[in-house]
């Protein structure tokens, strides 16, 4: 009985920290992606306001 108990221990901690690392992930990825449509949207405004100038440089 005490080696379940351990092993139901030892699989709950790791099963926490799995679950905490997929959280990070997850994190992760919203944050990327959030600040590469920021990024894109900047982007997206230079290339219009150099059309605007007339400018044909890129």
């Amino acid at each position: 009985m005490a080696n379940l108990i351990l092993f139901v221990n030892s699989f709950l901690s790791y099963l926490l920290l799995f679950v905490l690392i997929v959280a990070l992930v997850i994190v992760a990825c919203v944050i990327g992606v959030k600040w590469r449509k920021s990024k894109d949207a900047k982007a997206a405004l230079d290339t219009q306001a150099d059309a605007a100038d007339g400018s044909t440089t890129a």
